[in-house]
């Protein structure tokens, strides 16, 4: 199995209406519910708006993002799946029910890190 990243755009659900955000928050939970009743669910979240801050690696702290980033994640899912078109069919899914258009990026295995994960 391989984890893929689906995420949206910080910008992607400003054309949703307050009125209409309970109702996107009940369709986004509903196909993570699928997700994690079809065990492919891993993690996901929205992140806090603009908030990032970037620790260079002398650990200097700037808060960010950067002003000429164009586009920043405003939310994420994580889902464990056996191809690029399983991720693709989830994100569809989830472009559907947050009404915006997802990326979708495959996450690098990291076997060292499973070993020490104990898996």
């Amino acid at each position: 199995m391989t984890r893929y990243l689906i995420s949206f755009d910080d910008g992607g659900m400003d054309h949703i209406s307050e009125a209409d955000l309970g109702a996107v928050g009940q369709a986004a939970h509903a196909v993570l519910q699928e997700a994690v009743d079809a065990g492919v669910f891993v993690y996901g979240a929205g992140l806090e708006r603009q908030r990032a801050s970037v620790v260079g690696t002398d650990g200097l702290v700037t808060d960010g993002p950067y002003p000429e980033s164009k586009e920043v994640i405003g939310g994420f899912v994580v889902v464990d799946v056996a191809t690029r078109d399983e991720a693709l069919t989830w994100a569809a899914k989830v472009a559907a029910a947050c009404r915006c258009a997802q990326e979708v990026r495959e996450l690098l295995p990291d076997p060292e890190l499973e070993a020490m994960l104990g898996r």
